[in-house]
């Protein structure tokens, strides 16, 4: 027993005695540490992203975190960190980080999930809008309104009051259509959702004025969706090739019952998934980038349907249609839905939330003088909007604080004045004006003076801003002293080539045209007509009568192991026999036979630039360890491997 508890205890020292504290120094660059914790961090986030097993190695690893730390520190000796550039996108990544960060997660779980739930089904309705201003107190005649045109239509319809109230200035009665969440402003998507089918709404007030809601009916939502697609691009390089005139030519083989799957193998532009046919991964309602395509694919609804040839930006498409999904399960589709709670108004929830947390959080010190003395202030000038500050104004003084934070009568007072504008011609009683403006003021002052220290009070959020610092500052570095350096040097990139030009090199490669049908009888034809010296445009006005698309031509210079050639080609001039490949049969005419041979420097521009990047960053990484002085502590070392090790 004593040797079992002598064993576990010498175990239980050496784990202790290897674990890295928070702030032990790994190296240091010019004196400048850099700590053990952050190496290990990152090493930890990037383990499962690195596909060279060499850089999962610590040392090796190491040594690549160590060129990293010298890049960023020789961005900011070049000052690229103050680059109005730099600054200006950086502050937006910032400000965007700060936003997802900063919220209430109780409150915002309970939006994303009812948000969720409202996507699962659409709602029909139509209502009737009373104009009304926002600050606008009186509203007892407007909803006393409101509830007659409510029992109205209990009585007479919808249509019949939409007829008779409806003026398109003041009174609004309109057919809603469906919609679903985040469609409408989040008072009245509360409003259609708690109302039953048939049913209509008390009157609710938004930002618009006040309503009251019909709902119609309510349907399960669209769902997920999951088809295939040929898809012709717009930019072609053979130009003699119309991508109208293509997928119209292989729309004419599909309805003359060619395999679909086939086709997009053959033809299909999308290379990502022409090799499996067409198919697409699924898809729901908005995920996509073209609104065209996603509205032909949900109109799809039999297995194996077929769309007719459409256009969306990226080019000419058709679609088959294979199978519709519900809604994706919740946990699934959370964090999309909590970035469109962020962006709807439902956010102003969050803030209000946050904001009382914040005031229970921070220390506030009011200046009890302070909303007396700008009650004081308003007159009738203000509801015209030429109220003006007085001349006389303490601006320095103290209107409130926040921790240390000082906020002056100044800074309230310009909050009053840019206010003015959502109280012309309004009415007001000053004391509740000047209330309502200072919780607005002092909310968006809290939220604010969070926002500013966050860095400071969230360690994950100072993590991932270093980490976007840095990686901003180094894109800026390496196009400055590598990219475009390697790009512009046009006497280096020759001498490179030069020197190089054995990497560079076309494998054997042919001129030929290819006919291809889905029809070994017609693609015999055309293996007939080629040997017979026809040319394309004969053979294709021969066999694609009556409307039919019986054979479509491919034609320019390929390596021998494109895509497009048969695996059993025979690398011969002249007209071949007839192939199999990717399930339709292909004659084939070499019209010569391009041997290996070294490449142009134009020809491998691309390539030999790359290529020329990578020489100088190697040369650029040893002068910047010649530079800086790196010093490594070979004891944390040793804690930081047995850490990740163990």
């Amino acid at each position: 027993m004593k040797q079992i508890i002598s064993t576990v205890f010498l175990c239980l020292s050496v784990s202790l005695f290897a674990q890295v504290d928070e702030k032990d120094v790994l190296f240091t660059v010019d004196e400048e540490p850099v700590l053990a914790s952050e190496f290990i961090r990152v090493y930890n986030k990037n383990l499962d992203l690195v596909k060279d097993e060499s850089q999962k190695d610590i040392d090796a690893y190491l040594k690549l975190f160590v060129n990293y730390q010298l890049k960023v520190k020789e961005a900011k000796r070049l000052e690229l960190d103050k680059a109005p550039k730099y600054v200006r996108e950086f502050s937006n990544y910032k400000s965007q980080l700060t936003k997802n960060f900063m919220s209430d997660n109780k409150v915002t779980e309970a939006l994303v999930k009812e948000a969720y739930d409202r996507s699962t089904e659409d709602i029909k309705a139509s209502h009737i809008l009373i104009r009304l201003d926002v600050n606008e107190k009186d509203t007892t005649e407007v909803y006393n309104r409101l509830l007659k045109l409510r029992e109205q239509i209990k009585k007479q319809g919808f249509e019949a009051v939409q007829k008779e109230v409806h003026d398109g200035k003041t009174i609004y009665a309109e057919d809603l259509g469906y919609f679903s969440a985040f469609k409408m402003v989040y008072p009245f998507e509360n409003a259609a959702y708690n109302t039953t089918v048939g049913e209509v709404s008390m009157p609710f007030r938004t930002r618009f004025g006040f309503h009251i809601v019909k709902v119609l009916d309510r349907r399960p939502s669209l769902g997920e969706v999951t088809v295939s697609h040929i898809m012709i691009s717009n930019k072609q390089n053979d130009t003699a090739l119309n991508p109208e005139t293509r997928i119209n030519e292989i729309y004419k083989k599909l309805q003359q019952g060619e395999n679909f799957e086939s086709l997009a193998k053959q033809f299909s532009d999308d290379k990502s998934s022409s090799s499996k046919g067409g198919r697409l991964s699924s898809f729901t309602g908005g995920q996509l980038s073209s609104q065209e395509f996603e509205d032909v694919a949900f109109s799809l609804n039999e297995k194996n349907e077929i769309s007719k040839p459409f256009k969306t930006d990226y080019g000419w498409h058709i679609i088959k249609f294979i199978q519709k999904k519900e809604m994706q399960p919740y946990v699934e589709v959370k964090a999309l839905f909590e970035n469109k709670v962020k962006r709807d108004s439902r956010s102003k929830l969050i803030n209000s939330v946050l904001a009382k947390q914040l005031k229970a959080k921070y220390i506030l010190t009011n200046n009890k003088e302070a909303l007396s003395y700008f009650e004081s202030l308003i007159n009738d000038n203000f509801f015209k909007r030429s109220w003006a500050l007085p001349q006389d104004l303490d601006k320095e003084q103290t209107f409130l604080k926040i921790e240390n934070q000082t906020i002056t009568y100044q800074e309230f007072a310009k909050h009053l004045f840019s206010s003015q504008r959502n109280y012309i011609n309004k009415k007001l009683d000053a004391k509740a004006l000047i209330q309502k403006e200072y919780d607005s003021f002092l909310e968006t002052k809290l939220i604010q003076y969070q926002k500013d220290n966050l860095e400071f009070e969230n360690q994950e959020f100072a993590h991932v801003l270093k980490e976007y610092r840095d990686g901003l500052l180094l894109f800026d570095l390496m196009e400055n002293q590598i990219w475009n350096a390697a790009s512009k040097d046009s006497l280096g990139l020759i001498q490179f080539y030069e020197a190089n030009k054995d990497n560079y090199v076309w494998k054997d490669r042919v001129d030929v045209i290819i006919m291809s049908s889905a029809s070994k009888k017609n693609a015999k034809k055309a293996y007939d007509a080629l040997q017979k010296g026809a040319s394309v445009e004969d053979i294709e006005s021969k066999l694609n009568t009556d409307g039919a698309q019986n054979i479509i031509s491919t034609k320019g210079v390929l390596e021998t192991d494109h895509q497009a050639l048969p695996k059993d080609f025979e690398l011969k001039e002249g007209v071949s026999g007839v192939y199999v490949h990717n399930e339709a049969y292909h004659a084939i005419k070499v019209n010569k036979i391009i041997p290996e041979r070294l490449k142009t420097l134009e020809e491998s521009k691309g390539k030999v630039i790359s290529d020329y990047q990578n020489q100088i960053e190697n040369q650029w990484i040893t002068t910047l360890n010649e530079r800086y002085d790196v010093k490594i502590n070979t004891e944390v070392l040793k804690k930081v491997k047995s850490q990740i090790l163990n």
